[in-house]
């Protein structure tokens, strides 16, 4: 089961995990100096580790699905404190903050309500 900080907020739906960029962050001199003919790069630092949750979140009613969104928005607030991301496979990204939430269109009707969505969590270096 995934999880943040022990909270099962994706398992209602189907969800993968998705690492964004990772390794070295490497910057044009170019675009440091504004010259567009200054030559090279130079290497600053390791990229922000941040991964994707692409999922589709189910309920029963709408009133269920609204509970399960108000639920990843509390996680989302500024100031809320970072935590574990676990993916269904154990992996687990320690430090991590929801940053954002994003629905991939509307609410679909049926037998169920759900919803696609991507949320994207990050840990932050000052």
């Amino acid at each position: 089961m995934s999880s943040f900080k022990g909270q099962n907020l994706f398992g209602s739906g189907p969800h993968r995990f998705v690492n964004r960029r990772l390794g070295r962050r490497v910057v044009s001199l170019a675009s440091v100096s504004g010259d567009p003919s200054v030559p090279g790069t130079f290497e600053s630092g390791d990229w922000e580790v941040w991964v994707e949750v692409h999922g589709r979140l189910v309920a029963s009613t709408d009133s269920s699905l609204w509970s399960k969104r108000d639920d990843i928005l509390d996680e989302a607030e500024f100031g809320v404190s970072e935590g574990t991301l676990v993916d269904e496979h154990g992996h687990s990204w320690p430090d991590m903050k929801l940053l954002t939430y994003e629905e991939q269109g509307p609410a679909q009707r049926g037998r169920e309500v759900s919803v696609d969505y991507i949320a994207v969590f990050g840990r932050l270096t000052a």
